[in-house]
Parts: structure tokens; C-alpha cells; sequence
């Protein structure tokens, strides 16, 4: 007996990455992403600038994914997209030309929430498949606007237990990397210098929360004053320092995260932990994990780093699942801004 072949173009437009993605069934045929580097001069994503380039860039990235995928459009089965949650200029790029082009097509159009994509990313099938997860599982969803730990009951079943109360984890990262003066994106910078630094070198405040939530502004305050202390002292203390303050930000940083995931597991009584989000490619967090296999029984579920970052396979793949289940949108669908897993 053959699987029947169903064709998925993915969509993703929720900040300032555009990408489209072709899959076949579970399997990724193209995966294309186009990074807007404006933003660097500017020191963080500029909202107005990055749904002009998504505009640029939209029909020249699907052009190229459909070119990749060795398919002609007419031979899509439906077109999913960034619903939400996002920067709400960059997902109406997305979301009205999915819509225009679904309807000159006649087929199914299909909404994607961005974090429930994250999540998914899990189940698509490559060559260097390495499983995926059991339902039910833990999900620790990190990237520059979320941080959440996830119950995952079913593909389209999710609950959320935690959340950042503040800042993201990812904005600690590159707020902290441009403190210490390094440049727009921080979080890949501090990830290297960690690399080579001592992650007890220095101490810095892990904030007291209840339950499952997160806060990291706290300890973003907390670096702050540490350096301007430090450089009072020594005008090249950062300098001087950098891997080793570095790498003891993305300590403190790892075990806020791998605390609560662990009091998630425990309150669960669930073994099965997956990662997902743009902060999911950081090689400390990597390792914890890999770590957690052997000092805490878990079975740990990593992505590739193309799948950790904004991309449309994502998007695909959870196209592919809403697809089998006929979970199609139609076009009064709007973009959204807030957009929460589980809604």
C-alpha cells in the first residue's frame, strides 16, 4: 500500500525572517529562509522595516522553495501559514499572500500558531530522525519573545504550565550581550565566548518565582550593576573578561531554565522532554540536556538547527498534521499579534 503524496507549502512571516518550505507528507523537500540584516545597525528588529523586506522577499523565497522542491504550484495540496503570534506587519505579508495565493490555486488554507509550530518540529521526518517524542510530553519553548514550558497531550492538544512573566530568554541573552557591548544578535556572540569562559568565574541573582514561571529581568538588572561596578573599578574589566562573564550569564541563564523544567517533570511525573524556539540552537542548553539523559532518566528530544530558528518546515509539517485532521481556515482568517497555544 502507497502513502498517498500531499504537498504542503509552508509560510513564515512572524518577524524578520521570511521563509516558505515544500514538504512531502512528513518529509522536508525545501526549506528556504531569507535573514533581513538591516536590523544589526539598529540593534534589535525594526518593525516597519522588517515587513517591507518581507514584502521584497515573499515571491522570490516561495519562487525558490517550489524551485528547491522540484514541484510546480499546481501541484500543492494546501498552503499553511504564521497565524501568530508576532510582529503584526510582518504577519500580514505572510497571511495575505497565503490567502491570495490558496484562493487562486482553489485549495485548502491552513492557520499555524508559531509556537505550536516550534513544538511540532519535532515530528518532521529526515534522514537524521531521531525519534520523536511520545504524547504526553514536556515542550521548553525558548526564543527572543517566549519562554514557556508546555504539557503536550496531542499534536493539537497543548497546555501551558509556565511562562516568562517579563522578558523572554531570549531577549536576556542579547540584552546582557549589549551590555557587554556586543553587537545585534547577542545571543549566538555569548553562546561562543561561554565556549571558552568559566561559568563560575561570577555570581549574578536567579530571581525567586512561584511555580512554573519564569523572570529574567531581574537578572539583566542584576548584570548591569555587576559591570557598571566592575568597570568603575577597571575601564577593560569586560574586555578583559568577556568569555568568562559570558559564560557565567549563560550559567545563571540555564539554571533558571533546567530548574523549572525540572520541577515540571517532577510535578508531572513525565520523562519525555523536547525543545523548541530559536534559543533551542544554544550549545549550553544542548548539553544540559544531553546531560538530563543520565542523571535524570529523561529521554531529551533536540532539533536540528534549521529547525530551531524562524522556518517554515515548522510551519509545514504542522500544515501536514492539521491537513490529515482537515483543520483548514477560510478567508475571513486574520493575522494575529497574541496569539497563544492552546487558543
Amino acid at each position: 500500500m502507497t502513502t498517498k503524496k500531499t504537498y504542503i507549502l509552508g509560510i513564515e512571516s512572524s518577524c524578520d525572517d521570511t521563509s516558505a518550505a515544500v514538504l512531502c507528507n512528513k518529509k522536508v523537500l525545501s526549506n528556504v529562509v531569507a535573514t533581513q540584516d538591516i536590523h544589526r545597525q539598529y540593534g534589535g528588529v525594526v518593525p516597519e522595516l522588517a515587513s517591507r523586506a518581507h514584502q521584497q522577499n515573499i515571491v522570490p523565497v516561495v519562487h525558490q522553495a517550489l524551485a528547491k522542491a522540484n514541484i510546480d504550484k499546481k501541484d500543492l495540496s494546501a498552503i499553511a501559514f504564521t497565524k501568530g503570534p508576532g510582529l503584526m506587519g510582518s504577519l500580514l505579508v505572510g497571511t495575505s499572500f497565503a490567502k491570495s495565493l490558496a484562493l487562486g490555486l482553489d485549495i485548502p488554507l491552513i492557520a499555524v500558531n508559531h509556537m505550536e509550530a516550534h513544538i511540532l518540529a519535532h515530528f518532521i521526518d529526515d534522514d537524521e530522525h531521531s525519534g520523536e517524542p511520545k504524547f504526553p510530553f514536556l515542550a521548553l519553548t525558548i526564543s527572543g519573545g517566549h519562554t514557556q514550558i508546555v504539557l503536550v497531550k496531542d499534536y493539537f492538544d497543548m497546555e501551558i504550565m509556565g511562562e516568562t512573566l517579563d522578558d523572554a530568554v531570549g531577549e536576556a541573552f542579547d540584552k546582557s550581550a549589549k551590555l557587554m557591548g556586543l553587537p545585534y544578535p547577542g545571543g549566538p556572540l555569548v553562546d561562543k565566548h561561554a565556549q571558552k569562559g568559566n561559568p563560575k568565574a561570577f555570581d549574578f541573582p536567579k530571581p525567586k518565582v512561584d511555580g512554573l514561571n519564569f523572570s529574567f529581568s531581574g537578572l539583566k538588572t542584576g548584570i548591569l550593576y555587576f559591570l557598571q561596578r566592575e568597570t568603575k573599578r577597571n575601564p577593560d574589566f569586560i574586555s578583559e573578561n568577556i568569555d568568562d562573564i559570558c559564560a557565567s550569564v549563560q550559567e545563571t541563564i540555564l539554571d533558571i531554565l533546567m530548574e523549572k523544567l525540572q520541577l515540571a517533570a517532577e510535578q508531572t511525573g513525565i520523562s519525555q522532554i523536547a525543545i523548541g524556539g530559536g534559543v533551542a540552537a544554544n550549545s549550553g542548553i544542548r548539553a544540559r540536556l544531553r546531560n538530563a539523559e543520565a542523571e535524570l532518566g529523561w529521554q531529551t528530544y533536540i532539533p536540528k538547527f534549521q529547525y530551531c530558528t524562524d522556518n517554515a518546515a515548522m510551519i509545514g509539517i504542522t500544515g501536514y498534521l492539521k491537513y490529515l485532521k482537515g483543520h483548514f481556515s477560510n478567508q475571513r482568517v486574520a493575522a494575529k499579534a497574541r496569539f497563544a497555544i492552546g487558543s
